[in-house]
């Protein structure tokens, strides 16, 4: 999800530690079943608000930090449903019978005795109050922290397989005062990041290619001000993605969200995706795509968790959730749709619990057993090796959802008390971790990266 923590340097633990805090028996025969709900003549309807805020995340976190404030949660605001691309007839939604999910809670699986089955490849000290972003084998983004407020950030790239890193954002580009580094992502070609002015509220999305951790020349992609939310971005396929929520608060509350992307290197930009209200949750990004979660064109509130090819920008497989269930997190892992909920939701079977749910096997969505992590969520679920991996409260856990057997990672003694934080997204060989990492004795306060291999 991207989402960051203020970053300056000696206050910046308190708001590390505030990004990381948030909160077998095998399924019975019965399988989850479609409902189809008609579609109304007027798809205009008024959206309440929602009963509480949304845990902090780490962009939020860094809004504040730089002045622009606190983001509102994804989704509630918005005066019209959301539609595709077509208008649909009818609604297909997800039913998953109580019967058909197993949890942990439950005793379905089993810990592993021992090691942790996944091995690590290396560790490496990076700047305290680093954050870190990965999606494919060879590099990470990071956010790096400086000494001073101007900038208040730098960007970088991280090479997994040896932990060097080349700082590639000295400085914003923007040469207007008021701009820093917001946010960045980046995968094996290029590199996507946010710029964001804390006094006008204006922000840009720029995009670069990038070859063994040193970029090109950077590509002005888009721009706004503050009538718009500052974009969701994610790196995928050679492209750059960005999603773009009008403003709650704005003068622009009735027009469309918008998924767009890029080539790297490239000034021609496409839109993936125009969705008629606010997408329920960031992009997700994976090797080849990315996922987002735009609302259906149905009497009350349907989000459709949706798989966008970056090649070609068109839909590749789509889920939707019964209405007025609004995901925290939306993912594709080995061929599967992830999600997730913060809240818990009553008469709606299976899928009633705060957890990280999956399907136990590929193509699972439209039946058969369904998986719950049911520990209150803190990061988007990832995939390696042969294990469903989430954030628990503390460790990073993998699932064997076949064997129906789960572990954790171990944390580094005297690390944060909310331990590794998972950075990595989609399906790979290697998993990102990172914990905050205090001073001790001769040895400074740093964000220890770890790399695993399946």
């Amino acid at each position: 999800m991207a989402e960051m923590p203020a970053l300056a340097k000696g206050a910046s633990s308190a708001a590390f530690r505030a990004s990381h805090a948030a909160t077998a028996r095998a399924a019975a025969a019965s399988k989850p079943k479609a409902r189809r709900i008609p579609s109304p003549l007027d798809n205009q309807v008024r959206i309440p608000l929602p009963e509480g805020e949304r845990t902090l995340t780490r962009r939020q976190l860094l809004v504040g930090a730089v002045g622009i404030g606190a983001l509102i949660a994804v989704g509630a605001g918005a005066q019209a449903v959301s539609k595709s691309h077509e208008a649909a007839n009818a609604v297909d939604t997800l039913e998953v019978p109580a019967d058909a999910v197993a949890s942990l809670s439950d005793g379905s699986y089993t810990a592993l005795e021992g090691d942790a089955p996944l091995a690590l490849a290396g560790e490496y000290k990076l700047p305290y109050g680093t954050l870190i972003w990965a999606n494919c084998d060879s590099y990470a983004a990071c956010l790096l922290p400086t000494e001073g407020a101007d900038p208040l950030t730098q960007s970088g790239i991280v090479s997994l397989s040896d932990g060097a890193v080349s700082t590639v954002l000295p400085a914003p580009a923007s040469s207007e005062r008021g701009f820093d580094i917001y946010d960045i992502r980046c995968d094996e070609r290029g590199v996507v990041w946010v710029e964001a002015n804390c006094l006008s509220g204006e922000w840009r999305i720029y995009q670069a290619p990038h070859s063994k951790g040193a970029i090109g020349s950077a590509t002005l992609a888009d721009s706004g001000n503050a009538d718009y939310d500052v974009p969701f971005i994610a790196a995928a396929g050679g492209r750059a993605f960005w999603q773009i929520s009008p403003s709650e608060d704005g003068t622009k509350t009735s027009e469309a969200s918008l998924l767009k992307s890029a080539a790297f290197g490239s000034t021609d930009v496409r839109e993936d995706w125009r969705s008629n209200g606010r997408m329920g949750t960031p992009i997700y990004a994976m090797d080849k795509g990315v996922v987002i979660t735009p609302r259906v064109d149905a009497t009350g509130t349907y989000y459709q968790l949706t798989l966008i090819d970056a090649e070609s920008g068109h839909m590749q497989d789509s889920l939707t959730l019964p209405a007025g269930m609004k995901p925290l997190e939306a993912g594709y892992v080995d061929g599967r749709f992830t999600f997730s909920f913060d809240a818990g939701y009553q008469n709606h079977g299976g899928l009633s619990s705060i957890g990280t749910y999956a399907p136990v096997d590929r193509g699972g969505a439209g039946g058969g057993s369904w998986f719950c992590f049911d520990r209150n969520p803190t990061a988007a679920p990832a995939w390696v090796g042969t294990y469903f991996v989430v954030k628990s409260t503390r460790t990073v856990s993998g699932v064997d959802l076949a064997a129906g057997t789960y572990f954790s990672l171990p944390c580094p003694d005297g690390c944060d008390d909310y331990g590794d934080y998972l950075a990595s997204t989609g399906t790979s060989n290697s998993l990102v971790t990172y914990v905050a990492m205090p001073a001790v004795g001769d040895t400074e306060a740093h964000t220890l990266m770890r790399v695993w291999r399946a």
